[in-house]
C-alpha cells in the first residue's frame, strides 16, 4: 500500500513568523520533523507542502522533498488536498510541522487501523492528560470517544464534565491525521460548519457531516512549538538526550 506523509508548512504565523525555519540544534525545525517522519515504517514517502520559497529551499538543502502549493489556502487540510490530488497514494498522513519531537511510532499507530480496515476513512490520535493545567487550557484540544474508539466530540473545553466532582479521565487530541485519499479530497470541498467555526477545529467538520473518525490512544506525547518560548523548551529537552 502506498502511504504518503505530508508536512504542511507555512512561513507566516501570528505568534511565531518563520517557525519552520527556526534553528533547533543546528537544523531548521522542519528538518527535525521530516527526519522523524521518515523513520515511520508505514510511510512510503514524506514530503513538505509549502507556499514559501524559503521553506522549499531549506527542505531541498537538507535533502528532503518539497512541493510548492497555492498561497490562497486557508487551512493545512486545503494544502494537503492540493498535494493529494496529484498523488496516487491510497492513504495520506497529515503531519504537523511544529512537532520536532514527533515519535515515528505515533505515525505507525495512527495509520495501522486504516491499513487493517478499508471502511475507515479518517483516523487520528489521543494521549491521556496527566497535567491538570492542560485540562483547562483552551490551547490543548480534548477528545472524547465511544466504546469503539470513534470520536464523539473534540473541544477546547474540559470534556467530559464530572458532575459529581469525581476525578475525570481526559485525553488530549494529537493533531496527526490519516485520510483515505478520496475522502480527503471530498472533505476539503465541504463548507465549514457551525461547530468548526465556533471551536476553530477543522475535524469537527467531519463529525458535523456524519463522518466517523477512528481515534487511537498513543503513549507518546506530542509537544508542539507555537511560540519562541516553546522552542526553548524543546531545545532544553533535546540537549538532555
Amino acid at each position: 500500500m502506498q502511504i504518503t506523509g505530508v508536512i504542511p508548512a507555512r512561513y507566516s504565523s501570528t505568534r511565531f513568523p518563520g517557525k519552520p525555519l527556526a534553528d533547533l540544534m543546528g537544523k531548521p525545525m522542519i528538518q527535525h520533523v521530516y527526519e522523524q517522519a521518515t523513520k515511520a515504517q508505514v510511510l512510503s514517502e514524506v514530503l513538505v507542502a509549502t507556499d514559501d520559497e524559503r521553506i522549499f529551499a531549506a527542505v531541498e538543502e537538507f535533502g528532503g522533498r518539497a512541493v510548492m502549493t497555492s498561497a490562497e489556502h486557508q487551512t493545512g487540510t486545503d494544502r494537503l488536498a492540493e498535494v493529494a490530488a496529484n498523488l496516487s497514494s491510497q492513504l495520506i498522513v497529515n503531519i504537523q510541522g511544529d512537532e520536532p519531537l514527533l515519535s515515528p511510532d505515533s505515525i505507525n499507530q495512527a495509520v495501522q487501523p486504516l491499513m487493517d480496515d478499508s471502511s475507515i476513512a479518517m483516523g487520528t490520535l489521543k494521549y491521556r492528560i496527566e497535567d491538570p493545567e492542560e485540562i483547562a487550557d483552551p490551547n490543548v484540544v480534548k477528545v472524547v470517544t465511544d466504546t469503539q474508539g470513534l470520536a464523539l466530540y473534540f473541544s477546547r473545553a474540559p470534556i467530559p464534565y464530572p458532575r459529581d466532582g469525581s476525578e475525570g479521565l481526559y485525553f488530549k487530541h494529537i493533531g496527526l491525521y490519516v485520510y483515505r485519499r478520496e475522502f480527503l479530497l471530498n472533505f476539503a470541498r465541504l463548507a465549514s460548519t457551525p461547530l468548526e467555526r465556533l471551536e476553530k477545529l477543522e475535524q469537527l467538520r467531519a463529525l458535523e457531516n456524519g463522518y466517523k473518525i477512528t481515534v487511537v490512544e498513543t503513549q507518546h506525547p506530542a509537544i508542539g512549538v507555537d511560540t519562541p518560548a516553546d522552542l526553548e523548551k524543546v531545545r532544553r529537552m533535546l540537549a538532555k538526550v
